[in-house]
C-alpha cells in the first residue's frame, strides 16, 4: 500500500489555513466575553512553556542543571529580571553545574 505525500500536505495546508482564516470570518466585533479575553490573553504565554519546559529538562547533560537553571530561572522573574537576563543567568546556571560534575565525575 502505497501513500500520497501529496495529499498530506494538502491536508496540513488546509488545517493550517483554516486555524488563521476561521477566527477572522466567525468573530467581526470585539469579544465582551471576560473569561475568553483572559483566556486567548494567557494563550501564547502557556504555548511557550510547554514548548519550553520539556527542552529545559533534556537538554543539558545531567538533568539536575535543567532544574535547578528551572529554579532560579522562576526565582529571577519573581524579583523582576528581564527575559534576556533570565535566559543568561539560566544559561550560566546550567554552564556551571556541568562544569562542576565534569570534575566530580
Amino acid at each position: 500500500m502505497t501513500h500520497n505525500i501529496y495529499i498530506y500536505i494538502l491536508t496540513a495546508a488546509a488545517v493550517s489555513f483554516l486555524i488563521r482564516v476561521l477566527p477572522l470570518t466567525l468573530i467581526r466585533g470585539k469579544i465582551k466575553n471576560q473569561f475568553i479575553r483572559s483566556f486567548l490573553y494567557y494563550v501564547p504565554y502557556v504555548t511557550l512553556a510547554v514548548m519550553t519546559f520539556p527542552a529545559i529538562l533534556t537538554a543539558p547533560q545531567i538533568p539536575l542543571a535543567g532544574i535547578l537553571a528551572f529554579i532560579t530561572g522562576i526565582a529571577a522573574a519573581w524579583r523582576g529580571m528581564n527575559m534576556v537576563g533570565i535566559a543568561t543567568l539560566c544559561c550560566a546556571v546550567v554552564f556551571i553545574c556541568e562544569m562542576i560534575s565534569g570534575y566530580i565525575l
